[in-house]
Parts: structure tokens; sequence; C-alpha cells
């Protein structure tokens, strides 16, 4: 009887532990195609928003003949730089979110884990 209860333990704990392996899988595989994307499709357009977000900033600071001074340049290339980063996370984090959430829809189905409220109602 003891042997039984203990694989029985076991088994929901493999269970338990098993439920979160293709959420996690998912999580990674969409940060890779996040990367991805965001090679391809990301970096250029990220660059050249910013950029322009960086004129319009240094020719509102310098007026719009802009000179080549050192800190308009500056200006321009740190919005640049800011660009192509929320251009990444856009692309990285928004993936990884996606195949987040289709991983745990996975988990949901196959495992068939109960929400709090199923857990919490008793059935006769």
């Amino acid at each position: 009887m003891l042997y039984r209860y203990a694989r029985m333990k076991n088994r929901k704990e493999d269970i338990k532990m098993k439920t979160r392996e293709i959420a996690k899988k998912g999580l990674y595989t969409g940060a890779g195609v996040g990367l991805v994307l965001f090679a391809i499709t990301g970096l250029l357009p990220g660059s050249f928003i910013g950029g322009m977000i960086g004129l319009n900033i240094a020719g509102s600071i310098f007026g719009t003949p802009l000179e080549a001074s050192l800190i308009p340049r500056i200006i321009v290339g740190a919005s640049m730089v800011l660009g192509i980063i929320v251009s990444g996370m856009v692309f990285v984090v928004g993936s990884s979110l996606l195949g987040w959430l289709v991983g745990s829809a996975v988990d949901t189905v196959k495992y068939g884990k109960k929400t709090a409220a199923e857990a919490t109602v008793k059935t006769k």
C-alpha cells in the first residue's frame, strides 16, 4: 500500500513538473523566432524611425537646418540606438509572450489543469 501511494505521489509530481515544459519550450522558441524576425525585418526600420525622431528633436532644439556639430549627431545617434532597442524588445518580447501563451494552452489541454474556481468547487 505504501509503495502504491509513493508511486502515485511521484506520478503527480512528474505531471506537475511536465506541465510547464511545453510552456518553457514555447517561450524559448518564440524568443528565437522573434530574434530572427527582428534581424530580418526590425533592425533597419527601427534605426530609420529612431533617426527621424532624433532629427526632429535636434531640429526643434537647434533649428531646422542642422549644422554638422557634435551634439545634434549625438542626439540622432542615441535616438537611432533607442529605436533599434525598442524594435528588438517589441519583436522578441511579443513573440516570446505569444509562444508562452501557446505552450500554456497546450499544457492545459494536454494535462487537463483545473482552474482555481474549478478546484474549489466540490463535486458530489
